[in-house]
């Protein structure tokens, strides 16, 4: 809500109406008039004051805009708003009114022409208005011999490039000097920066000013002290200069101080409070200063604000409940800043108030009443945090009310009925909240004004009222993502809702019939937008008539066929959105000519054959997920010229990319990842790379080496060649990538050395390299340290890396690491943004391998993180600094040469749920200290050297023996091998037990005893019952059969190597002869989910959350690696 700059025209009529009128006017004083008429160029058909001036008259003083003095003489002329566009220069008569003491000039179109100089000769001026009439270039510096001068007004509403007023030589300082009475000065939109930096010294000598007006007027900072002089000063408008400055303490000293506009002002710092507890402040307006922090002071009883708008600041804290004593504030715009708690219900006791925007902010609970609001035409709340129910009372009889917005909240409940019974309402918009139950029926829908009706996305059911169909003035009905049911059919619309120009039903549980009788079709509202998706649709509507159509959505249908010809003639030539998407289509028919779309979208279909060439004039095409089997058409380049985001992955395509691809300049995303391209990847699309921000080639065929010729200005956010065939290194000029995020060149034949290179790419987030020949030590130089402090996955598996894994390499991770209050970082999703304006995304897809399983993040969250060195062949000790990644959720080491001992560090992983350090060298205990690893649900130290008993307690009760294998001097639960009194663990590594004087292990005793009882009600149960004992049998066969194996394997405990490397062999060459699947489904990744009140993950042990997966090998514990041979 801005507050109006021309509220100083009403000073005009002040001045004219105080000015005496004679009935005698001096025959010279109305010859000049007569000339000045001749000489004006004016509008006759739009002048209502110079038009009317009559020579046979025998008074000038009783003329339109004319004011005399007691003696005959012409003191005040307004010609305000007469189209004159010439006749008032150096030369014109108008300079020969010697006695004048207002002249208005306002809004009048002097071509952009200078001000006369001559204006200066009219010393006995009081009062002179030019603002809004055209005129440009330097200000006259004649003008500061008007000493008289009490209010100059040289302002204009808007700003023409090239044709603005400027001070310069004179500037401003000496252009006011000279004016000491000055009380009102209007400068805005005048060029003033040749003094911007000391233009507010130029007010020392305004001691009487009481208005400053000088919105835009490219001035800087600091309000300087010497304003402090003004203290007369009671309106201050500033608007739109970048003054970066602070807002000093003493304006709250000046006590006539009425009305302060300060917005878009780049203000920074704390805005004194004390300003807002002025009893004489009327208007406040700090709007667009995003570095202003403040916060809402308790405000004094009786207070005269009526308008505070503080919208896209800083200001936070809660609305205090005195804003209540502000019984006369009739505007409140707190929109887009940072305040929260509950909105004050003493808020109900301003009944003057008309304007109420407190959108996308934090508030939340309940809201309160407004029913004593009856002056309430605007109230925006959407976009916070509130919930709760609202009482239809709480808008009830608010008869002047035209706009509410409630959107993006949490309120439920029934929609407040009052709203539809409103008559003066135009905008209701209620989405995107959790509002159940039925549709309110609107009371008398004829008389409705209602024009836009938005309530989607929401838990409404039943049928559409009858009642929403009788709305004559409606022009937008949104109601998709409901659970709305019933059948629409065509002539449900006939001859009804002619206004209706948006309609979007989609995803509810609504039946479409339409109908192909002309008769009804040309009876339907013409429409604009129309989205229909998931709307159970068999066949094309029937759209021929629908000449206004930009926009159509019949996506998630079960549409079949061919898409008919004439749905591209639709809306003649005027159709831009098209989304056709999630259908059963197989192909267009011929011969079909695209209009001039903007959005084509026919992805995830069955369509098969030639790629259709899409508009020129298209900048989102998405094919993806169809049966092209084709190859990409040479000259497809040509009409990308315009196109942001181009997709055909997962559609079958074959051949090469062609070379034109690289005239898509304009190309944001191009994802032709998941089908089966071949040659080499175009030289052009990596020197290219300076405006795409994600290229995806992943799963073709693709060979060669990546050209390392990426520029220097570089905008890739994700690169993806995972899966092809590429050869030679990893290329050096990926640093010049800075805003690189996701790099995933996994499964190729990279030749390479550890990427040292790539380490000051700072935002890099997920780096997979896994399944190459990367070769030689990870560690980097000095000046090659790498600085990945948002990294979050990490994937170098399966390569032929070797050595000591330094210490210091997850000193920068930040991302993997929890904040000072040991909270994980925040839940949000990778991606892309298409547009900034748009709403479109790119989401950004890796598969990793946890839990023994690849699998496919679909959506990769910024708070899972993954590490998997496996398959290589690091030594030395695993870091015992590792510990400080407390976010880390999957860590696998596996089938490395690793020795020493597990770090007891380790169980400082507070967020692991899957940890694999099988085949490696690993000696000693197992750390006592992993069991505070609660969320762990993947464990597996299967064939290292471990000894001494297993931990028990926590996660480690559900792990099964084949977290264990190849341990041979491992004991205890779950192993069937039993620890002997050597086998205990040492105390310091277990938790204290407090034991009885008689020094019994009471813990024992009661596990003992359970199980006791547990066995002999299942024995007695097997030895009582035939069936029973024929199940008894034979698992004790099956049993004897596992002791007979352990007692060989402990009589050959000296050939433990032997028989180890022997399985290993067995177990690699059985896994190169598995036929290997590569169908992937789409997985959770969690089994755990977040709790955002304990900011902390919970491990969901029942949870099963991928439905179809590719198995690495028989089992995760005793794989013999989880790469691709």
């Amino acid at each position: 809500m801005k507050t109006h700059l021309c509220f100083h025209m009403f000073f005009i009529p002040f001045y004219l109406i105080l000015l005496p009128v004679s009935s005698n006017c001096q025959n010279d004083q109305q010859s000049i008039l007569i000339q000045l008429k001749n000489t004006l160029h004016f509008s006759s058909s739009f002048s209502t004051k110079v038009v009317s001036w009559n020579p046979n008259a025998t008074d000038c003083c009783k003329w339109e805009g004319v004011n005399c003095n007691p003696q005959g003489q012409i003191i005040g002329l307004d010609l305000s708003n007469e189209t004159i566009s010439a006749g008032v220069d150096d030369s014109s008569v108008i300079f020969s009114l010697k006695n004048l003491e207002s002249l208005n000039l306002a809004a009048n179109k002097f071509n952009f022409t200078q001000i006369p100089s001559r204006f200066g000769s009219l010393t006995s001026l009081l009062y002179l208005n030019l603002s809004n009439s055209g005129f440009s270039g330097q200000v006259p510096g004649e003008l500061s011999q008007l000493k008289s001068l009490e209010v100059l007004d040289l302002s204009s509403l808007f700003s023409y490039k090239g044709h603005i007023l400027k001070l310069e030589e004179p500037n401003l300082g000496t252009l006011v000097r000279n004016l000491t009475k000055l009380r009102h000065l209007y400068l805005d939109n005048v060029n003033i920066s040749s003094q911007k930096f000391g233009w507010c010294r130029s007010f020392s000598y305004l001691p009487d000013l009481e208005v400053l007006s000088l919105s835009n007027c490219q001035l800087s900072g600091p309000l300087d002290e010497s304003l402090e002089k003004l203290q007369s000063l009671s309106v201050i408008h500033l608007t739109r200069n970048n003054l970066s400055a602070e807002v000093p303490g003493f304006f709250a000293n000046f006590k006539n101080l009425t009305v302060m506009n300060l917005g878009s002002c780049n203000l920074i710092g704390t805005f004194p409070e004390k300003v807002l507890q002025l009893q004489s402040l009327r208007n406040l307006d700090l709007s667009n200063n995003r570095n202003l922090n403040a916060s809402l002071p308790d405000f004094p009883m009786n207070g005269s604000l009526q308008s505070l708008v503080l919208s896209n600041t800083n200001f936070s804290g809660e609305i205090p409940e005195s804003i209540g004593n502000m019984e006369n504030l009739s505007i409140i715009d707190l929109m887009g800043s940072n305040f929260s708690g509950k909105i004050p219900e003493s808020m109900e006791k301003l009944i003057q108030l008309v304007y109420l925007d407190l959108s996308s902010n934090n508030f939340i609970g309940q809201i309160p009443s407004f029913q004593m609001c009856k002056n309430l035409t605007h109230v925006d709340l959407s976009h916070n945090g509130l919930s709760g129910t609202i009482p239809s009372a709480h808008f009830q009889d608010l008869q002047n009310l035209v706009f509410i917005d409630l959107g993006f909240n949490d309120f439920n409940g029934s929609m407040p009925s009052s709203l539809f019974s409103l008559q003066r309402v135009r905008q209701i918009q209620l989405s995107n909240n959790n509002f159940n139950g039925l549709l309110a029926n609107f009371t008398n829908p004829s008389l409705s004004s209602l024009d836009t009706l938005d309530l989607s996305s929401n838990k409404l059911e039943g049928a559409i009222p009858r009642s929403f169909f009788e709305l004559g003035k409606l022009s937008i009905l949104l109601l998709s993502s409901n659970n709305l049911s019933g059948i629409i059919k065509t002539i449900d619309f006939q001859d009804r809702l002619s206004n209706l120009t948006t309609l979007d039903l989609s995803f509810n549980n609504l039946s479409i019939i339409t109908n192909d009788d002309i008769t009804l079709v040309s009876h339907l509202p013409k429409f604009s937008s129309l989205k229909l998706a998931s709307c159970k649709l068999h066949n094309f509507p029937n759209l021929r008539n629908q000449t206004r159509l930009k926009n159509l959505d019949l996506s998630n249908n079960m549409i079949e066929g061919k898409i008919p010809t004439w749905i591209w003639e639709v809306g003649n030539g005027s159709l831009s959105y098209m989304n056709l998407s999630h259908n059963r289509l197989t192909g267009l028919q011929e011969p079909y000519n695209f209009p001039n779309l903007y959005v084509l979208d026919l992805h995830s279909n069955q369509l098969s054959g030639v790629i259709p060439i899409p508009p020129h004039t298209a900048t989102i095409i998405d094919y993806s997920n169809n049966r092209f089997n084709s190859s990409l058409p040479g000259s497809i380049g040509q009409n990308l010229s315009v196109a942001y985001f181009f997709s055909l992955s997962n559609s079958f395509l074959k051949g090469v990319i062609p070379e034109t691809i690289c005239n898509a300049s304009y190309l944001k995303v191009l994802d032709l990842s998941n089908n089966q391209l071949t040659g080499s990847i175009p030289k052009c699309l990596i020197e290219s790379s300076s405006g795409l921000g994600v290229l995806n080639l992943g799963n073709n065929s693709l060979s060669g080496q990546i050209e390392d010729t990426f520029p220097r200005n570089c905008g890739l956010n994700t690169l993806d060649l995972h899966g092809n065939g590429i050869d030679g290194k990893i290329p050096k000029s990926l640093i010049n990538c800075k805003m690189l995020e996701v790099l995933n060149l996994g499964k190729n034949n990279i030749n390479d050395t550890y990427p040292c290179s790539l380490g000051n790419n700072t935002n890099l987030r997920v780096l997979v390299l896994r399944s190459n020949r990367l070769h030689g030590s990870v560690h980097c130089s000095q000046n090659q340290h790498n600085n990945w402090s948002k990294l979050q996955i990490l994937d170098i598996a399966c390569n032929n890396l070797s050595g000591i894994v330094p210490k210091d390499s997850f000193m920068q991770w930040g991302a993997m690491m929890t904040d000072e209050n040991g909270d994980p970082p925040s839940k949000k999703h990778l991606s892309f943004k298409v547009l900034s304006l748009s709403g479109i995304y790119y989401q950004d897809t890796v598969t990793v391998t946890a839990k023994g399983l690849e699998l496919e993040l679909v959506k990769i969250l910024t708070l899972f993180t993954s590490i998997d060195i496996s398959s290589n062949q690091f030594s030395g000790e695993i870091p015992s600094n590792v510990d400080r990644l407390k976010a880390l959720y999957v860590l696998n080491v596996s089938h490395n040469e690793f020795t020493g001992t597990i770090p007891p560090s380790m169980g400082n992983l507070s967020q692991l749920g899957s940890l694999d350090m099988s085949w490696n060298n690993l000696t000693g205990e197992i750390p006592y200290s992993l069991t505070s690893l609660t969320f762990l649900s993947t464990f597996n130290l299967s064939y290292n050297q471990l000894t001494g008993r297993i931990p028990t307690g926590n996660q480690f009760q559900t792990f099964e023996n084949d977290s264990y294998l190849g341990n041979m001097r491992l004991c205890g639960f779950p192993l069937i091998k039993s620890c002997s009194s050597s086998y205990l663990p040492e105390t310091k590594n277990a938790p204290e037990v407090q034991e009885s004087n008689n020094r019994y292990d009471w813990q024992f005793i009661f596990t003992g005893a359970g199980f006791g009882t547990g066995a002999a009600i299942v024995v007695g149960f097997l030895m009582l019952s035939k069936k029973g004992r024929q199940l008894w049998n034979r698992y004790t066969n099956r049993i004897l059969k596992i002791q007979y194996t352990l007692f060989e394997e402990d009589e050959d405990e000296d050939d433990e190597k032997g028989i180890l490397d022997s399985d290993e062999n067995s177990d690699e060459s059985e896994f190169e002869t598995e036929v290997v699947d590569h169908s992937k489904g789409r997985y959770c990744v969690f089994c755990s989910k977040l709790n955002f009140s304990r900011k902390q993950v919970i491990h969901d042990k029942k949870c099963t959350c991928f439905d179809q997966s590719k198995q690495l090998a028989a089992s995760s514990s005793i794989s013999s690696s989880n790469c691709e041979l």
